[in-house]
């Protein structure tokens, strides 16, 4: 594979009209104090190949019920109605398993016509089963920042499996800024993956792209210990989210283990399972996991969905990437079996090739991953 996309995914001119913004588009806006405003100066890794990391203020919200602002309130008028009381993230405070929190954020936005965001959980955050979107004034719905707004922005927490410790400034979700407003095309995607093989494995038909690009979970494991997954145990410690690498994962998660037909995922439960096949997302792209489909089953597949152009990419050290699944059940058990369907992943052209790409250059922590817990577990070796 050459360090150039074909050109599929490339224009002669090296720009486009539409598209995600790159990472030198994000820093000059930043920098330019233009549609991205700052409460606090920028971290220096806070921008990301595609995305702007976004940072939690310095005061959070014990809220009775998550809520969505509508079009007509802000969330500062929800929170009058329905925040309990307020922690203190200067001195970082303690999230409660089960419990809804709304925080501030210290960025804050003023998007120019044509232009609008999209935000998700990091990938640590989904790891945690720590259940984080956006809102903004006057939203009716989560995660989507609508075309020219002007305004603050604010996180909605609930911790699922586990307690968390947060500070004014951790790093929970991530926002990406699109000018226009380009429509995914299955026959573009299927092009572009005849050029670089986004994913491994078998040929990819007809039946394998409708809609995004379809992958698989790995039930059946390495040979020599057999575990696919891991589930979260019910009644673990606390969690500081900015110790890395400091926990020991059997305080905190069990093994699930590779059998004939399949693994039963208890509704009550929270599972670490990843994909059978290895995804790469070019140098000049973006991907995205759909959110949960009824079609494939009664779960929901991932918390954290955005996947950075370089994900994957051998030239920054991504050869054998694999997506690392979130997964809770709906409501009742249900069976889940090796190489069964489990997302789609979407792909959109960046309006330039980045100045940094995600992988080893950028100490990014999960390039050449497999199944892989959160920064904050111990890795082996």
């Amino acid at each position: 594979m050459t360090t150039d996309t074909p050109d599929i995914a490339s224009d002669s001119d090296g720009e486009r009209t539409t598209g995600i913004l790159p990472s030198q588009s994000l820093r000059e806006m930043v920098e330019q104090g233009r549609e991205i405003l700052l409460a606090a100066p920028l971290d220096q890794d806070q921008i990301q190949p595609a995305s702007l990391d976004l940072r939690l203020g310095p005061i959070a919200y014990r809220v009775r019920a998550s809520f969505l602002p509508g079009r007509n309130s802000t969330v500062e008028q929800k929170l009058e109605r329905y925040a309990m009381y307020t922690l203190d993230l200067t001195k970082g405070a303690v999230f409660e398993r089960n419990c809804v929190y709304i925080v501030p954020l210290l960025e804050s936005l003023a998007l120019r016509k044509r232009m609008s965001a999209i935000a998700n959980p990091k990938s640590s955050t989904g790891r945690l089963d720590l259940f984080s979107r956006l809102l903004t004034d006057n939203g009716p719905e989560f995660d989507r920042v609508r075309e020219g707004y002007r305004g603050p922005l604010y996180a909605e927490i609930s911790p699922r499996a586990f307690a968390v410790k947060v500070r004014e400034g951790t790093r929970l979700m991530q926002l990406r800024v699109r000018r226009g407003s380009p429509q995914p095309s299955d026959a573009e995607l299927k092009r572009l993956h005849e050029a670089v093989s986004l994913v491994d494995g078998p040929e990819i038909g007809e039946a394998d792209i409708k809609n995004g690009l379809a992958f698989t979970v790995d039930l059946a494991g390495e040979a020599w210990n057999g575990v696919v997954g891991y589930r979260a145990k019910r009644h673990a410690a606390l969690i500081e989210l900015d110790r890395i690498n400091h926990y020991d994962p059997v305080d905190f998660w069990g093994p699930v283990h590779a059998r004939e037909d399949g693994v039963v995922l208890d509704p009550q439960d929270f599972y670490i399972l990843a994909s059978k096949e290895a995804v790469v997302v070019p140098p000049d792209y973006a991907a995205e996991m759909l959110p949960y489909d009824t079609l494939v089953g009664e779960f929901r597949v991932h918390y954290a969905g955005f996947f950075d152009p370089g994900f994957g990419w051998a030239e920054t050290g991504g050869s054998g990437s694999r997506a690392v699944l979130e997964v809770r059940s709906h409501e009742v058990p249900f069976l889940i079996e090796d190489g069964q369907i489990v997302g789609r992943l979407i792909y959109e052209r960046l309006t330039g090739r980045p100045d940094k790409l995600y992988g080893t250059p950028i100490g990014s922590s999960y390039q050449r991953q497999g199944l892989t817990l959160g920064k904050q577990f111990k890795r082996p070796g």
